[in-house]
């Protein structure tokens, strides 16, 4: 075991719903750290997890009438299913319901409450439940919007704890200052002192506590009262590690090495998280690095939009490390990005299938021709070897300089260049022409030589980013899967007599516009199924009950189709034009693998009016036509027994 430490988490990401491809982004890059420090011959630790107490939570659950651990229990399966098929090797998966993690909060919170650090008093301001967040007025949107997220916040009153966050103000800043690399990237410190530490009311302390809902960890002292999400998630980092339960292990890697969280959470993350490790007397993370969101074509990610990308259906069609590689090459970790499923298939082009599945396919089968499939250094050289040996051995200085600020692109980048050099030095030296002269034998094999390391070297620095990737390349080589980082810094390390074992295609290169439609229909399939599952009964209890108000506020009506079309972008999904009364309304459903066009021309229906219009698959829908559908997937649109006229409304 190595004496070198090194501690790395993601969020305790927060399960509502199912993760999208943003979410996918931090975890892969977490676990490329995890491997490249690994490499290094660090003993690095890895956790991740879910935070699953709140008031989003528990009414999420009810709408599904559920339990909130029932419900929670689902999402998370989900995100352990997730991470097991995109290889994320994670040592620890913390779930805030955890036995002992609710042990360790609730004694921390007395511990803060004994030192006079958490006090009682009354919580007067504006709450967002989607951010568990509260805010000042000063702090919010136009309307009262919630600051984050955008979305409205409610006014709020009641008693609460509030933990003394102001006291930890100057030492907070003295920290920054004397630790310029707690933050990166450097510019977020700049964002939290100007809008969390200057103005009028400076840093006000934190309410911690709430007391209009059950789900959370009670209060040891007082248990009408629950303890604030945040310090309930926060402490999940130090609970994964063995706080309360394993002195030794907590000791050999606290504190952590880097938190990677999102932008959106980093100010939880270096503003009351080291406060409460400061009032703990506990030493702070090295680094909280606040990366960018992943925006779908400049636009955030929402399923009521239409515009969620899941990772699943890119994995099922081009594999995980086709993914892996287009999220840590295509964007700057440290800022937003803009994911377009034609970048996704230019770059799996470009880079993956014609420089480095090319690369590989022809330097093998060149050895397969020309020498029997067998690898031999003659020692045959001329200058071009020198300058591609030359950058070989010079790339992991580069990585490894890259790599210490969390630069994936850039590190991929300096691999890359090494890779289309690699493919240069092919057209430079024509193995082709060499193989017709017998004179030349040595030359040719020095040639294939000089490919086939400088493809072993390749095969050492993309390990931590594309490990599957990697073991291939070396297969086809004919040599094992033991990968040195030490390695990768000497030219010539391949044994002679090495044989080669062709193999398929690493990557094939795409046909993008009949790819784009692929995959969108995968993608779409899968928006659609998670949309429909929220929309059924999760078990078969009656649903809350509602009241006759409830009921009153949604206007239903009879609605007559007068055209179908099929979805321009999407198999499964129809465009229907409906006459309703004197309106007319298009609404897109998914209903065509259980109706024909013709079939439903002239149909009555009923329709919800008054849903408000959302997008699916870049067409409007505005309304939703009623069915009915039993546990063997027989769907019936419903209508009424007598032939009523379109626009009846239904009460």
């Amino acid at each position: 075991m190595s004496n070198k430490k090194f501690y790395v988490t993601t969020p305790i990401y927060y399960p509502s719903d199912n993760l999208h491809i943003g979410h996918t982004y931090c975890t892969v890059a977490v676990d490329c750290v995890k491997r490249f420090k690994t490499m290094q011959g660090y003993d690095v630790f890895f956790t991740t997890g879910t935070d699953e107490h709140g008031q989003k939570i528990e009414d999420k659950a009810k709408e599904f009438g559920m339990e909130p651990k029932a419900y929670v229990d689902g999402i998370v399966k989900n995100i352990k299913k997730l991470w097991e098929i995109m290889d994320i090797d994670y040592d620890y998966f913390v779930r805030s319901t955890d036995e002992d993690h609710e042990k360790d909060v609730q004694e921390i919170f007395q511990k803060l409450y004994d030192k006079g650090d958490i006090y009682k008093g009354e919580y007067k301001g504006y709450y967002c439940k989607p951010c568990e967040s509260f805010w000042t007025e000063a702090q919010l949107g136009e309307g009262h919007t919630c600051p984050d997220c955008g979305r409205s916040t409610e006014l709020t009153n009641e008693e609460s704890y509030f933990f003394r966050l102001s006291k930890y103000k100057d030492r907070l800043l003295k920290y920054y200052e004397d630790h310029p690399e707690f933050i990166e990237p450097a510019f977020r410190k700049n964002e939290m002192v100007k809008n969390f530490f200057e103005g009028e009311s400076g840093l006000e302390d934190l309410s911690v506590s709430r007391s209009t809902f059950d789900w959370g960890v009670k209060v040891p002292f007082d248990p009408k009262h629950v303890v604030y999400v945040w310090i309930d998630a926060l402490t999940c980092y130090l609970t994964a590690i063995g706080y309360g339960t394993d002195k030794e292990k907590f000791n050999d890697y606290w504190p952590a090495d880097v938190h990677f969280v999102g932008k959106e959470i980093i100010r939880f993350h270096v503003i009351i998280w080291p406060a409460i490790l400061m009032a703990l007397d506990l030493p702070l993370p090295d680094k909280v690095f606040g990366h960018g969101w992943i925006l779908f074509d400049n636009d955030k990610m929402s399923k009521s939009k239409g515009n969620v990308i899941y990772p699943e259906p890119i994995i099922k069609l081009y594999g995980v490390d086709a993914l892996k590689y287009f999220l840590l090459r295509e964007f700057s970790f440290g800022s937003d990005g803009s994911f377009n499923i034609e970048k996704f298939m230019q770059r799996l082009n470009s880079d993956l299938a014609n420089d480095l599945g090319n690369l590989l396919s022809r330097t093998v089968s060149m050895i397969g021709k020309y020498n029997d499939g067998i690898i031999k250094d003659m020692g045959v050289r001329e200058e071009v070897d020198d300058d591609l040996e030359n950058l070989a051995v010079s790339v992991v200085d580069n990585v490894e300089k890259a790599m210490e600020h969390y630069e994936f692109s850039v590190a991929l980048e300096a691999i890359w260049k090494l890779i289309r050099r690699t493919n240069k030095y092919v057209d430079e030296t024509e193995p082709w022409k060499l193989a017709k002269d017998e004179d030349k034998k040595d030359r040719l094999n020095t040639v294939l030589y000089n490919l086939a390391e400088s493809l072993r070297i390749v095969s050492v620095l993309i390990y931590p980013f594309i490990k599957e990737t990697s073991l291939k390349i070396r297969e086809q080589l004919g040599l094992d899967s033991k990968v040195s980082w030490e390695d990768s810094r000497v030219f010539g390390l391949l044994p002679d007599d090495t044989k080669v074992r062709k193999g398929e295609v690493i990557f094939p290169r795409l046909d993008i516009e009949a790819e784009i439609e692929r995959f969108n229909e995968e993608n779409t399939a899968l928006l659609e199924s998670r949309i429909m599952k929220e929309k059924k009964e999760e078990k078969e209890d009656i649903k809350e009950e509602v009241t006759i108000d409830d009921f009153d506020k949604l206007d239903i009506r009879v609605a007559e189709v007068l055209d179908v079309e099929d979805h321009p972008k999407a198999d499964k999904l129809f465009v229907l034009k409906l006459k309703v009364g004197d309106m007319e309304r298009q609404v897109v459903s998914g209903i065509k693998d259980h109706y024909k066009k013709e079939d439903l021309i002239g149909k009555k229906v009923l329709m919800i009016v008054n849903l408000k219009p959302i997008k699916l698959r870049g067409v409007e829908s505005k309304g939703m036509i009623l069915a009915a559908e039993d546990d063997e997937k027989n769907l019936s649109l419903a209508s009424t027994l007598a032939d009523l006229k379109s626009g009846a409304k239904i009460s």
